[in-house]
């Protein structure tokens, strides 16, 4: 059973959320980061990434700068630039992209449950990223960025998420890319207890984006517990700030390679390669998106290509079945001698967030050839993390993201 509980946020006060709200502080470089918050002073990155208010001679990673983002944070709350509901309530977070709709619940998922394996992971993570948000959390003494967190779509949730909406949100607005936010405070109790007990039935919980910062708070939440030996479970560091989606809203994006060189082959000893393992076909100069799983769209010379994999490397193992995975083994490392796409610095990896277009423009600057992915799926996502097995890097690709910001949870 998972434990997902109610927790009093401090949010932005009324009229502060747009200001306030921030994308990830993951998705932005330290020059692009320090241009947002000079335009933005009120964006809630000035406190994720709080280097912005130091000169480029200081580290990123330098003790003040932590302390500064504590400083802030709890700044910015004494001037009311949040509230804090008075009581335990859940959130109903929703997000409009191109019309679609994804509706989660806010609320703070157990540290043991990821012990246990209840919420399950499907990425590696890396100790220096992971040690710059342990700083964050543990000196912020806060968890400022909510872990997208998915699960089966279950009835009485959805029931009362339909209820809620019914009513008028807290907050209602558009961001500058585009994306609609909106946010209801359910403070109900009849609603508190039908969402708790849903979710102590539901067996498995996967992370779907957000795997360093939920690997951080677990290590602050259990530094905490070695720091006080008589902890009894119920304190908010034994909990990190979620936000809960079911599976049936969710799109995974594709997630595009673009590779340097040929490795030192020419166009036709290349294609003559890849031949072994893809049917290849020339499509022209118009961009090609794959259309089901098992194809690929490169981009070469100014031409598209769709490659077909053919059957006989197909695998239905959850992992070496996965698209990504079939492009690595067969193609990117033979052919083109990429064996670890994590270090490799011939390989790069586009977000399909921006487009075909995108692995032209780079073919036609700094790159080689590119390859256009078909998204993996939901499903495919949850038979890695049931197998306890892990996705090759760059897999998944999830939009829109989660903004940080809208719920603080206290620890």
């Amino acid at each position: 059973m998972a434990v997902i509980k109610p927790f009093g946020a401090y949010r932005p006060a009324p009229g502060k959320e747009s200001e306030i709200a921030a994308l990830p502080y993951d998705v932005y470089n330290r020059e692009e980061a320090c241009e947002v918050v000079k335009n933005n002073p009120g964006s809630f990155l000035a406190i994720d990434r709080a280097e912005t208010s130091f000169s480029a001679d200081v580290d990123t990673y330098a003790p003040e700068v932590y302390a500064k983002a504590h400083d802030l944070l709890w700044g910015w709350i004494k001037e009311g630039r949040f509230v804090q509901d008075e009581k335990p309530c859940y959130y109903l977070y929703e997000q409009v992209m191109d019309g679609r709709s994804q509706k989660g619940i806010v609320a703070c998922a157990s540290i043991d449950d990821y012990q246990n394996n209840i919420i399950k992971k499907h990425e590696n993570t890396r100790a220096d990223k992971e040690q710059d948000r342990i700083n964050h959390v543990d000196i912020c003494s806060a968890q400022t960025g909510p872990i997208f967190l998915a699960y089966r779509t279950n009835e009485l949730i959805q029931k009362v998420v339909a209820a809620t909406v019914a009513e008028r949100p807290v907050y209602d607005f558009v961001s500058e890319d585009g994306i609609t936010h909106r946010v209801w405070v359910i403070s109900e109790d009849s609603f508190i207890r039908t969402i708790a007990d849903a979710f102590a039935g539901i067996q498995e919980i996967y992370i779907a984006d957000g795997h360093h910062r939920c690997a951080s708070a677990v290590k602050v939440g259990l530094k905490r517990r070695a720091e006080n030996p008589g902890y009894t479970g119920d304190e908010e560091f034994n909990f990190f700030l979620s936000v809960l989606f079911p599976d049936d809203q969710l799109m995974i994006m594709d997630y595009n390679r673009v590779v340097t060189d040929l490795n030192g082959l020419t166009e036709a000893e290349f294609i003559e390669k890849i031949a072994a393992d893809f049917d290849v076909e020339k499509v022209g100069t118009e961009a090609y998106k794959p259309a089901k799983a098992r194809e690929v769209g490169m981009f070469l010379d100014g031409e598209w290509y769709k490659l077909t994999v053919k059957d006989s490397i197909v695998s239905n193992d959850p992992v070496e079945g996965l698209d990504v995975s079939i492009l690595q083994k067969y193609l990117l490392t033979p052919v083109l001698g990429i064996e670890d796409p994590k270090t490799d610095k011939r390989i790069d990896f586009v977000g399909g967030i921006r487009g075909l277009k995108e692995l032209e423009r780079r073919c036609n600057s700094d790159m080689k050839v590119a390859f256009a992915m078909y998204p993996t799926s939901i499903a495919q996502l949850f038979a890695v993390s049931d197998a306890g097995m892990l996705m090759p890097p760059k897999s998944t690709w999830f939009e829109p993201k989660l903004r940080s910001g809208l719920f603080i949870h206290k620890i």
